[in-house]
């Protein structure tokens, strides 16, 4: 089978095509002829060597799949060949960017009838994420405000239609472009701010006269994260899921205790720990999709062998909404 694969951490240019032998599943294991693979900042940073956890080289990326069941272990009893399935792998060797794959029954989620395999794949990471970060750890509540980064990203445009759906009373979106921004908007941002503009985090305080959000999902760090703290409203929660700036912040945590805020990490693996909560929570992502309640912006369709160039569009800020691969 054709995979991409990286020897050493780097660039674009370490993602490589190499041929695999095709895996066989073992115990409760399925093999998975892919046809849609999800494309994610955590792959650029596994290729850099920036991930969260160790990365073991030689590594194939991608942890989000969509595609058919195609044989089972010797222990599978719930799902059959030519089942149709949307899953996460593991984070140890994902094996994402490949023809096919092996994934533990325990993960997989069916896909509901109608549903392509490309927009179901864009829901498992970015769609998760969206999901609890917002409910989970932000403990977000009906007639609060939001303020999401990146709102035009995969998990922002998820993000700001979550917060509307769940009742929030204000959703601000920010975004570096002007085509960025309108599109938080047509996703049902009330306000959209201008990240890059000195001064941006002045607007969200003046479109909330002066109270602060109580929201903030945060991905940047650096001068984003600091100026985010800025917007935070009294019992405020600020939660990062990512530092795509590549820049650590540092802040003198007894400042929260003025105003009861916190300041709260996500890490959607560790969630992937708790079945019950993650197959719940995509499940119902998949029947608001279906419903028509969630609307998912691809950003881009593309061969299994331009992984390179997807990877350099992703950091170079060029896509909105999600990018896939096909084999």
């Amino acid at each position: 089978m054709k995979a991409i694969q990286l020897k050493e951490f780097g660039g674009p240019e370490v993602l490589q095509l190499i041929d695999m032998d095709v895996p066989e599943p073992k115990g409760h294991e399925v093999l998975i002829e892919i046809q849609a693979i999800g494309v994610n900042y955590a792959d650029t940073a596994r290729r850099e060597g920036q991930y969260v956890v160790e990365t073991p080289l030689p590594y194939v990326p991608g942890s989000e799949v969509a595609g058919i069941v195609k044989a089972v272990g010797e222990k599978v009893t719930s799902v059959k060949p030519g089942s149709s399935v949307v899953t996460l792998l593991g984070t140890k060797n994902a094996t994402g960017y490949a023809e096919f794959t092996l994934a533990d029954e325990r993960g997989l989620i069916a896909i509901p009838e109608g549903v392509e395999p490309q927009y179901a794949v864009a829901l498992p990471l970015q769609g998760l994420s969206a999901y609890h970060t917002l409910k989970t750890m932000g403990r977000f509540e009906n007639g609060e405000t939001v303020l999401i980064h990146a709102a035009a990203g995969g998990v922002g445009t998820i993000a700001v239609q979550l917060a509307r759906l769940w009742g929030a009373k204000t959703v601000i979106g920010t975004a570096s472009s002007e085509e960025k921004r309108k599109l938080a908007a047509d996703m049902g941002a009330d306000l959209t701010v201008d990240y890059t503009k000195e001064g941006w985090e002045q607007e969200v305080l003046d479109a909330t006269d002066g109270n602060g959000v109580d929201v903030i999902l945060e991905m940047a760090g650096g001068d984003v994260f600091r100026k985010s703290l800025k917007c935070l409203a009294p019992f405020g929660r600020l939660v990062i899921y990512g530092v795509a700036s590549g820049e650590q912040s540092r802040f003198y945590p007894s400042s929260l205790m003025e105003k009861n805020q916190s300041v709260v990490g996500f890490f959607l693996p560790q969630m992937m720990r708790k079945p019950v909560l993650y197959q719940k929570s995509l499940e119902e992502l998949l029947h608001y999709m279906k419903s028509g309640e969630l609307k998912l912006t691809i950003g881009g369709v593309f061969n299994l062998e331009e992984a390179a160039d997807v990877h350099r569009m992703l950091q170079g800020r060029q896509t909105k909404g999600k990018l896939i691969l096909t084999p």
